[in-house]
């Protein structure tokens, strides 16, 4: 490899300098003995040896030079790797750190969001139920309210039934007043009558008896029930008065004029009765078909017909008196 020199370093070149040196000692020691080639080889091969040294020495420092050169690029390049390493190092923990960040405050959010819904859906529990206390509460109401409606109904009509009892009392206390008035003219009259007919004293005294107890049983009607019944008894059953009254038909005849004069007034009291009963049962009926709940009927007013009080000069009707049924409801 460098033109046939040796390596000093090697252990052939330590054999060859150690054969060299042991040459020129034997010569030496032979007296007389000169061996010139053999110094100008060894010098020659001296030269060859400090020349390839030195090629030698050349070559390692280029080979050095290369490998402190490649070293320190190598050097350069692992300092660059480790910046790098160190920048992704830096780049990772900013992210991860940022992910833990982003991560509790998703898991924050997820938290309040969770505590908000499960706020709403108390909230939304408790609506309902007080939706549902609402409807119980309207539920009640509206029942309240509609048994309200039906007892102020059944006032009204309660009211309107005792008007028009007050109506029909107020009439048939103006019909005995005329009564009255006409009684009290009639007396005038037999009191006249009297003065000129002595003899017709007695039939006119009774005439009047029986006026008095017909005008008074009347007057009796529109005050009570009690009174009513009473007098649709005392109208429908022979009583004391009644007996007096037929006694005075079969034992003194009444004149015709006297007659036809209570007979009119009796007439006239019965009609209106009549249409008053007409009018309450039709009133009665009426409320009985618009009632929202129907009670039994009541029952309907029979007229009973008697005979003592008709007679040859009085119109049609004059003899229905109600009963003490009718009465009640009157």
């Amino acid at each position: 490899m460098y033109g046939g020199a040796r390596n000093p370093t090697s252990s052939a070149g330590r054999k060859w300098l150690c054969g060299i040196c042991s040459g020129e000692e034997g010569a030496d020691s032979e007296p007389g003995f000169v061996a010139p080639s053999s110094a100008e080889n060894a010098q020659e091969e001296l030269r060859e040896f400090q020349e390839g040294s030195r090629e030698y020495e050349a070559e390692l420092e280029a080979q050095l030079q290369q490998v402190e050169s490649r070293n320190k690029d190598l050097l350069s390049e692992n300092s660059r790797l480790r910046m790098e390493i160190e920048l992704v190092k830096e780049k990772i923990t900013t992210q991860h750190s940022e992910g833990y960040q982003q991560i509790s405050t998703l898991e924050e959010e997820l938290a309040q969001t969770r505590a908000v819904k499960d706020q709403l859906q108390k909230y939304i529990r408790e609506l309902e139920q007080a939706n549902d206390d609402l409807e119980r509460a309207k539920r009640a109401t509206i029942m309240s309210l509609e048994d309200f409606e039906q007892r102020m109904n059944q006032a009204i009509e309660r009211n309107a039934f005792l008007e028009s009892e007050l109506d029909e009392k107020e009439n048939l206390l103006e019909s005995v007043q005329r009564l009255k008035d006409e009684a009290r003219d009639l007396r005038q009259e037999l009191a006249v009558q009297q003065k000129e007919k002595p003899r017709a004293s007695v039939e006119d005294s009774l005439e009047v008896d029986r006026m008095d107890t017909a005008v008074q049983a009347t007057s009796s009607l529109p005050s009570t029930p009690v009174g009513r019944r009473g007098l649709s008894t005392g109208m429908s059953t022979p009583g004391t008065p009644r007996r007096g009254l037929e006694d005075s038909y079969s034992a003194t005849p009444l004149t015709p004029a006297a007659r036809i004069s209570v007979l009119n007034i009796v007439g006239d009291l019965l009609r209106k009765v009549g249409a008053l009963e007409s009018k309450l049962a039709s009133c009665q009926n009426l409320v009985y078909d618009r009632a929202p709940y129907r009670s039994p009927a009541p029952p309907q007013v029979h007229m009973v017909h008697d005979r003592r009080l008709s007679g040859p000069y009085g119109p049609p009707g004059l003899g229905l008196v109600p009963t003490p049924q009718a009465w009640r409801f009157l």
